[in-house]
């Protein structure tokens, strides 16, 4: 079993409130727009760190983290990718790329939404953990965490880290 912790559009901005709701965790993963490689250092000693790189990440972020990832954990196939939409408006290209290689879970950030829903069309499961940076549109900083066992997706929680600015 595997305890995931999930975000995204941090943009530079690391709020306390992770370290404390994801101390339990396996693993963090993080959809892109991460902001800044200070960000990713201090995330990936603190547990191991997966994540794709956003629209507003910079070249050594690129270096560092794929567009798009696709990997198992447990007996679930996720994939990975910043822009992605969600099941009802997937962005160009995504739901062939879901249909190509059938995950079980699609994560992607961008859109600064939280986002948990089920495409029965794709026979997937879809999260957003929506935003937990200082910068955006959103009201609320919000994370999600879940757990993995063999091919079951449970335990999902969202945590709201408080209003943006605070």
């Amino acid at each position: 079993m595997k305890r995931i912790g999930l975000m995204s559009d941090t943009h530079s901005h690391l709020p306390q409130g992770v370290f404390e709701h994801f101390a339990d965790v396996d693993e963090i993963w993080h959809a892109g727009d991460f902001g800044d490689m200070q960000l990713i250092t201090q995330l990936s000693n603190f547990k191991p760190l997966c994540g794709v790189y956003g629209n507003i990440d910079g070249s050594d972020i690129r270096k560092y983290f794929p567009e798009t990832r696709c990997f198992m954990v447990e007996g679930v196939k996720v994939l990975m990718r910043h822009i992605g939409g969600h099941p009802k408006k997937y962005a160009p290209g995504i739901k062939a790329l879901i249909q190509q290689e059938r995950p079980q879970l699609f994560i992607s950030g961008h859109s600064h939404i939280l986002k948990i829903m089920y495409d029965d069309a794709l026979q997937c499961l879809h999260m957003n953990p929506g935003a937990c940076g200082q910068h955006g549109w959103h009201t609320v900083k919000t994370l999600i965490r879940f757990s993995i066992d063999g091919t079951r997706i449970f335990d999902c929680e969202v945590i709201e880290l408080g209003k943006r600015g605070q």
